[in-house]
């Protein structure tokens, strides 16, 4: 089994979503609280997936959401799928979005990096998530560097009180998704969101 690389994620970054654009209109104020995105005219759509992450790892934030849709998952993501979201500030508007956004989603997958501790955002999204639906909540780690396939996290302070994500081959070496508690009890991905928890392989 192994982590997911930022090195490795890097390279497969999909330049289709332009950072640098929303970066821009940051600056320029186009995303203010004043100019955000309506509560009542976001999309009904539901997710497998919400995927908490610091905007500092916005390099490499397309490239993971294209790696877990490849899984077969639908994933959101706050400043490529609701574009008008501003996170430049908090505010109530954006808290809205992001709470109705969070009730669509069967999961929120936490993608924990160098920059989570200075996010604003995450543990506000960690607590809140975890607060309307118990537990389904997985660590995604990003590593820096390597793919190594005996990888093992162990989760600081409330990190630790969850789950964690990972990828490894099934018995039919088709690479999968899964929810480990730790290295002996895991979970396919698709099977810990319809109720399914870790256990023992025997």
């Amino acid at each position: 089994m192994a982590l997911f690389s930022y090195e490795e994620l890097k390279q497969k970054t999909n330049y289709s979503y332009n950072s640098k654009s929303y970066d821009n209109s940051l600056r320029m104020g186009l995303l203010s609280e004043s100019s955000s995105i309506n509560i009542n005219s976001i999309s009904q759509d539901s997710f497998d997936i919400f995927l908490s992450h610091s905007y500092a790892d916005r390099e490499i934030i397309p490239a993971l959401k294209n790696e877990l849709e490849s899984y077969g998952f639908s994933v959101y993501v706050d400043w490529i799928t609701d574009k008008l979201l501003s996170r430049d500030e908090i505010n109530k508007k954006t808290a809205e979005v992001l709470q109705t956004r969070m009730k669509q989603s069967k999961c929120l997958i936490y993608a924990t990096s160098d920059n989570s501790q200075k996010s604003r955002w995450m543990p506000w999204e960690l607590g809140y998530f975890d607060g309307i639906k118990d537990k389904m909540v997985g660590i995604l780690p990003l590593k820096k560097y390597g793919n190594n396939f005996n990888d093992n996290f162990i989760g600081e302070e409330y990190l630790g009180l969850y789950y964690y994500i990972d990828k490894g081959k099934n018995q039919l070496n088709e690479m999968r998704l899964w929810v480990r508690e730790n290295q002996d009890k895991y979970v396919l991905l698709n099977s810990w969101l319809t109720g399914e928890k870790p256990y023992v392989r025997k």
